[in-house]
């Protein structure tokens, strides 16, 4: 099996407004995630995702971009970012830019051509309309809206200032692939393609069935995966990747594990797949999606098996979207640092490769804000407005932003217990969560029990040993309420993966181990044959 250097390494995402700031603006930016290359080098990282610092307005943190080619001068300039580039690669990190190439932000030049008029030369590079459906957006609201100037609705999938492109123009399409290959150019060494999934619009644009008192239908269950996408995906590989050494991984909520040898690997488009089955919340979050230890394990095994032999596998448990995995999949009352430890055994040991986020080395949590206002992101306002709508208290909605909120993997990089955790000198974007001064990197360097150096003993032992790296992956256990187990297998060598996900000892057959001795655990003095709660062990 061909075993390109991506499949061996492990993948840093950083938000870069909350990484690092070196300016004291409260703001992180490019030389500060440059000033940490040296830590993530320790982590074992081998890629860094660096989600979009592109030239924006920043509606929407960044995925509202106004020019690919340029950097925002809030994260510094472009000789930063090539500087960025090249430090990274001294240290065998390669930079994966972020690509948004569904939409762009109203201020964009190519937006402020096509709204002028219907005859323009960019005039059909946007979805033009005379009358609205009733698509309710991402973000809340109709997916339409009016444009004085053209006199016409334009649709936007997020918010009402990212028009989507109309991806049926060639012209589109190119222009995107020029942006792709400029950044190839630069030295970059990947790709995460944003919200891939909506690219494709169906040809009718009808209204659907409404799903809430609004008489509206969310937006996804219109555009997802439409018939078509792939041909342009396809398009998209043959001009931007083909015979290059740059590797891709597309965000594809809704994609089923059975459609994912049409995604990824030999006659898929994307060398990776970011789907979103395994994740708790959903798209509605007073009516989330809440999964248990069965579902979750059911997902992944689905997701493992459709990419055995053809594809990979991007194992991650959060991301900048999404709340601290040690919240998301564990009760209130968990030990967090060991909960934490129980993930990154699960990260660190699955078939495929890990994306880590930051912060999750070390276990950061949720936020515990009471009111709407703290908010920063606009999903969070919307969510708690339409719970209000929906008859729920004040208290209701704002406990489902708290659980789901994007913000709370966007609290600033908890670095040590000093001023602003180590983060700014000047007040940061967006609060601190009020842990940090417990919770930081500091703190753990200097403990041999934290998450952050078992994390560093998982990614040097995933490292060393090739069963982790390139062994076939069977699951076992799979009906057991309590504990997510597997064995990975290469060469006549095996290491079997056992992580009770519960708050109740676990037990299980010794026959399970077939004479293995212990190689690692989260827990001191391990007993054979049961777990303690959120015990991981490993054994080979």
């Amino acid at each position: 099996m061909d075993f390109e250097w991506w499949k061996k390494t492990v993948c840093y995402e950083i938000y870069p407004s909350s990484f690092q700031d070196s300016n004291g603006d409260g703001i992180g930016d490019i030389p500060g995630i440059t000033s940490r290359l040296d830590y993530l080098a320790s982590l074992g990282v081998g890629c860094i995702w660096v989600t979009p610092v592109y030239a924006s307005p920043m509606k929407d943190n960044g995925y509202d971009v106004a020019d690919f080619y340029k950097i925002n001068p809030l994260y510094g300039t472009m000789e930063d970012m090539e500087n960025l580039i090249a430090e990274a690669d001294k240290r065998n990190i390669k930079i994966v830019m972020d690509l948004v190439f569904n939409h762009v932000s109203e201020e964009s030049a190519w937006f402020q051509e096509s709204k002028k008029s219907k005859d323009n030369p960019k005039s059909d590079w946007f979805i033009w309309r005379d009358k609205p459906n009733n698509w309710r957006g991402i973000f809340g609201g109709s997916a339409w809206k009016w444009c004085e100037e053209r006199k016409q609705y334009y649709l936007h999938t997020f918010g009402d200032f990212q028009p989507d492109l109309n991806w049926e123009n060639p012209e589109v399409r190119n222009a995107l692939y020029d942006i792709a290959n400029f950044w190839i150019q630069k030295g970059v060494g990947g790709f995460r393609m944003d919200a891939v999934v909506y690219i494709k619009k169906p040809a009718d644009f009808a209204d659907g069935k409404p799903d809430a008192s609004d008489g509206m239908v969310l937006i996804h269950e219109m555009t997802a995966n439409r018939d078509g996408i792939l041909d342009y995906l396809h398009e998209f590989k043959k001009k931007v990747l083909d015979g290059k050494n740059v590797f891709t991984v597309g965000e594809a909520n809704g994609i089923r594990p059975e459609e994912l040898k049409h995604w990824v690997g030999s006659e898929g488009v994307f060398d990776m797949l970011f789907e979103f089955n395994h994740l708790q919340g959903g798209d509605i979050w007073y009516n989330p999606n809440l999964l248990s230890t069965l579902d979750l394990k059911k997902a992944i095994f689905q997701s493992e098996k459709a990419t055995a032999t053809n594809g990979w596998y991007p194992v991650f448990f959060e991301n900048h979207d999404k709340p601290r995995s040690v919240n998301a999949y564990f009760p209130d009352s968990a030990d967090k640092a060991l909960a934490s430890k129980a993930l990154m055994t699960l990260l660190l040991t699955l078939r495929g490769t890990p994306f880590v986020y930051e912060g999750e080395e070390i276990g950061m949590s949720n936020v515990e804000w009471d009111s709407i206002d703290a908010y920063n992101e606009l999903n969070s306002r919307s969510q708690y407005e339409m719970a209000l709508q929906e008859g729920f208290s004040h208290e209701q909605a704002i406990g489902f932003v708290k659980a789901l909120s994007r913000d709370n993997a966007r609290t600033p990089m908890q670095w040590d217990s000093e001023f602003n955790a180590g983060f700014t000198t000047g007040k940061p974007w967006l609060p601190l969560n009020e842990n940090f001064a417990q919770l930081n990197v500091a703190t753990q360097e200097k403990d041999s029990n934290s998450p952050l150096a078992y994390f560093r003993k998982l990614v040097r032992l995933r490292k060393e040993n090739p069963v982790l790296l390139q062994g076939t992956f069977t699951p076992i256990l799979a009906e057991d309420p309590q504990i997510f187990a597997f064995r990975r297998s290469l060469d006549g060598k095996t290491v079997t993966v056992l992580v009770n996900l519960s708050e109740k000892d676990a037990r299980y057959a010794l026959s399970l181990l077939s004479g293995q001795k212990l190689l690692l655990s989260n827990e001191e003095a391990p007993t054979l044959g049961v777990l303690r709660p959120f015990e991981a062990n490993l054994f080979e």
